[in-house]
This record gives structure tokens, C-alpha cells and sequence, in this order.
């Protein structure tokens, strides 16, 4: 009635919590990224946190000094999809005395770190024999930059699987998890000989450059190209769906992310986890048909 609002800075210097967590993540404007957020922002709220987030532009620089911001503002814990390696983000909170747990990134040395992510690896491999079995001979990927894991792991996925059909080992293309990079990368492997007949995108936004590409140079997909990727674009963004994904939990990642991030608040103790989540293949019409021997 008297329009009092408690003091919660006040508050804090007492229970010596801000009951508000940090999200960085590495590309906004990535819709698989904004559907993690959503399962961090809902769980943050059930749990009566605040979520600050930050966003790098996939630039590891960058990464540093919004980390280190945000341990300045006192989080109580962080979460990190980081732009490279966690190495120097992992070493900046236990520095700080910070929990952190690391969202769809595999850390360099594994049970190190708490994580959360999803079987890219699996479901990049799903892709692969999906393509096999459709005929392609010659295939290739596009994927991210060779010093982040995940690129790396999606990328050797699909590899295995293409050779475990007796088939040649696929041309890969590191660049960055970007519309611009797809593009380009896909029509460097348009000059390549033999040309590939089908296209692993390791994320959406690569899969989307790698059909402008293909378009550009008169050819359609999957007529000419075949086209599959990770990552699915939500139903409310395509009239049509149209690519062959195997997609991320990305929410379910979210959420899972904040209740370990709990859990490591109550137990600073305890050993670290991972949650390893499954992707979900999604045939649609850009994998083709399967060709004609």
C-alpha cells in the first residue's frame, strides 16, 4: 500500500547472494540459441533467479571480458556456451569461486567441468549413414571453427559414418557458424572434383548459407545437391520445413543446465556430471530421394 520496495542489495550483504545467474552465450540471433535461453530464462524464474545475459559474437575476446563483468556483478553461478575452448572461462570462475556449468560444448578434458549438451556427434553420425544410404558417393561438410570442439566432433561424426560405408572419406570445410561462412564454404566445394551430390551443414545457419550458395549457382536441392544439417529452424520462422535435420533439445538443454547449476550451488563438493541429451532425425525433402545406380 505504501509502495515500499525491499532493499535487495541490502539483503544480499547479509545472506552474501544475488539470487541472479549469468548466461553468455555465442550468437543471439541464432534461433537454437534464443530456444536455450528460453529454457535457462523459465527455469531461472521458477527458481526465483535473475538471469543476466550476455552475448559474444563467437568472439573468445569478447567471451573474457563479459565473463569477467559478470563476476564482478557477484553471480551466484554462470553458464557458458563458449566461443572457443572453456578453458579460460573455466579458469576465470574458479578463480572467482564461481559454479559454472557449460552448455552444448564438450570440455577439453572430460568429467573436468559440469556440462549439458546434446549427442551432435550422434546425430551428425545419423546424417551421414542417412546419406549413405541414399546413394551419395561423394559427399562433404561445412562446419565451425577447427579450435571449437564442437565443430570438430560434428564433423568426425558424419566422417565415420560416410567411411563405414565403404565410401571416400568426405571433404570438410572449417570456417565459422555462420550464414556468410556457409555460403562461401559451399561454393568452394562447388569447384571440387568430383563435385559432391550431397552437403552435412553442422549447424542451421551453415545449412541456410549452403542453400543460397547452391541456388546462386543455378542448381536447386536437393535436385542437384542434397542438403541435411544440424540444428532444426522453428516451425513458426519456415512455411514450409524443408531440411533434413537431426536436431538439439535446445530448451530441454536450458533447463537442465540451471537445475545442475543448482545442484552445484547446494554441492560445491560433489563430482562433476554430464548430461548427454539425444538429437531427433527429422527426414524432409532436402536429404532427396535416393539416387538412381
Amino acid at each position: 500500500e505504501t509502495g515500499y520496495v525491499p532493499n535487495s542489495v541490502a539483503r544480499n550483504l547479509r545472506t552474501k547472494r544475488t539470487d541472479t545467474i549469468g548466461l553468455v552465450m555465442p550468437d543471439i540471433t541464432n534461433p537454437f540459441f534464443t530456444h536455450v535461453v528460453r529454457g535457462v530464462e523459465v527455469a531461472a524464474r521458477d527458481a526465483g533467479l535473475l538471469l543476466l545475459l550476455t552475448n559474444t559474437d563467437q568472439r573468445p575476446d569478447e567471451e573474457t571480458r563479459v565473463v569477467s563483468m559478470l563476476l564482478q556483478r557477484q553471480v551466484d553461478g554462470m553458464l557458458a556456451i563458449p566461443a572457443g575452448t572453456c578453458a579460460d572461462t573455466a579458469r576465470l570462475c574458479q578463480d572467482a569461486g564461481v559454479p559454472l556449468v557449460i552448455v552444448d560444448r564438450r570440455p577439453e578434458t572430460p568429467g573436468s567441468i559440469d556440462v549439458v549438451r546434446a549427442d551432435a556427434e550422434g546425430g551428425a553420425y545419423e546424417l551421414g549413414k542417412l546419406l549413405a544410404g541414399l546413394g551419395h558417393q561423394h559427399v562433404a561438410a561445412v562446419t565451425g571453427p577447427e579450435y571449437v570442439p564442437t565443430a570438430v566432433d560434428r564433423a568426425a561424426g558424419f566422417s565415420k559414418a560416410v567411411e563405414e560405408e565403404g565410401l571416400p572419406a568426405p571433404t570438410v570445410i572449417y570456417g565459422d557458424f555462420s550464414l556468410e561462412s556457409g555460403h562461401d564454404m559451399t561454393q568452394d566445394l562447388m569447384r571440387h572434383e568430383p563435385r559432391p551430390t550431397a552437403i552435412f551443414a553442422a549447424n542451421n545457419f551453415l545449412a541456410i548459407g549452403a542453400q543460397h550458395a547452391i541456388e546462386e549457382l543455378g542448381m536447386s536441392v536437393p535436385d542437384d545437391v542434397a542438403l541435411v544439417g544440424l540444428d532444426d529452424l522453428p516451425t513458426e520462422m519456415v512455411t514450409f520445413p524443408f531440411l533434413t535435420v537431426a536436431a538439439q533439445p535446445a530448451e530441454e538443454m536450458g533447463r537442465r543446465a540451471v537445475e545442475l547449476l543448482l545442484k552445484r550451488i547446494k554441492e560445491p563438493e560433489a563430482k562433476p556430471e554430464e548430461i548427454l541429451l539425444p538429437t531427433e532425425l527429422t527426414i524432409r525433402r532436402s536429404s532427396g530421394d535416393p539416387l538412381q545406380a
